[in-house]
């Protein structure tokens, strides 16, 4: 599973947590916000927070951070730091 990362919207700062199935848990500014959920790549449902059913209510933002996941490349880890760690449990 992907490991959560971080995100910006304009100035806004969001933690993204993967949970699998194309759904999210998104924090904003350091508080949980949201649950979101990929129908396209152009349209992202934010989940219903009692029942985590999708919304199908159009909403700008829930679909700037989708786009901002899609877009999202994770470092590369560096293999050296790897390899000393697997010496040093030997």
């Amino acid at each position: 599973m992907q490991e959560p990362f971080d995100i910006h919207v304009g100035d806004t700062h969001y933690a993204v947590f993967p949970e699998g199935n194309d759904t999210y848990t998104i924090f904003k500014e350091g508080k949980e916000f949201t649950q979101i959920q990929k129908d396209t790549d152009m349209q992202w449902l934010k989940l219903d927070p009692e029942s985590a059913l999708p919304l199908f209510e159009a909403d700008e933002e829930i679909n700037a951070i989708g786009r901002e996941i899609l877009a999202y490349v994770p470092e590369p880890e560096d293999e050296d730091d790897e390899s000393e760690t697997d010496e040093e449990e030997e």
